[in-house]
């Protein structure tokens, strides 16, 4: 299975935005966290939170693609449950979300959105100083991160952690990568 450094190099190849970069960086940190959590493999959720969305630039337009195009680009270096969570996550390739880390890269990828967006109403901008209790409320007002889809978040809980506890793995596996971050 490929690497952590590997992934990244072949994101970095193929994704020139920096935010979404970043992005990809922070969804394979949650998951990490996530597998941690539930006993899963860390090597491999991380790999495929890093992956997910490596041909993001490549569709453009094309959403039904997305995600199809990425398990084609990495074929070689995921086992096919990975490429399948990969697959599943875009609701437009038809691909449905069965197994716990499919259902986990969706809510992770939700969750770096509200953890990003509320690192940055923070007045030093920096992941350091968002608390989980921020992450709530902020997770409750609907005008607040309105991409952020509430629904997708609390999909954590049919994975078998609480969404308390979702934010709290979360925040603390993307606090981990504050510095590859820029938060």
């Amino acid at each position: 299975m490929i690497k952590r450094e590997e992934a990244l190099r072949r994101v970095k190849q193929n994704v020139a935005n920096g935010n979404l970069l970043k992005h990809m960086i922070a969804v394979s940190a949650i998951l990490r966290g996530t597998a941690e959590r539930l006993g899963e493999d860390p090597d491999l959720w991380g790999a495929v939170g890093m992956l997910h969305d490596i041909d993001y630039e490549e569709v453009g337009d094309d959403w039904s693609r997305h995600g199809l195009v990425s398990a084609e680009m990495i074929k070689d270096a995921l086992p096919e449950e990975g490429l399948h969570a990969i697959r599943a996550h875009n609701e437009m390739t038809g691909i449905k979300a069965e197994s716990r880390m499919d259902i986990a890269l969706i809510a992770a990828d939700a969750l770096s959105g509200l953890i990003v967006a509320t690192a940055l109403m923070m007045p030093d901008k920096k992941l350091s100083s968002v608390k989980v209790s921020s992450l709530s409320k902020k997770f409750k007002d609907t005008s607040f991160a309105r991409g952020v889809s509430r629904e997708k978040l609390l999909l954590c809980e049919k994975v078998g952690i609480s969404f308390e506890e979702f934010l709290l793995v979360g925040l603390a596996s993307m606090q981990s990568m504050s510095h590859e971050l820029g938060l």
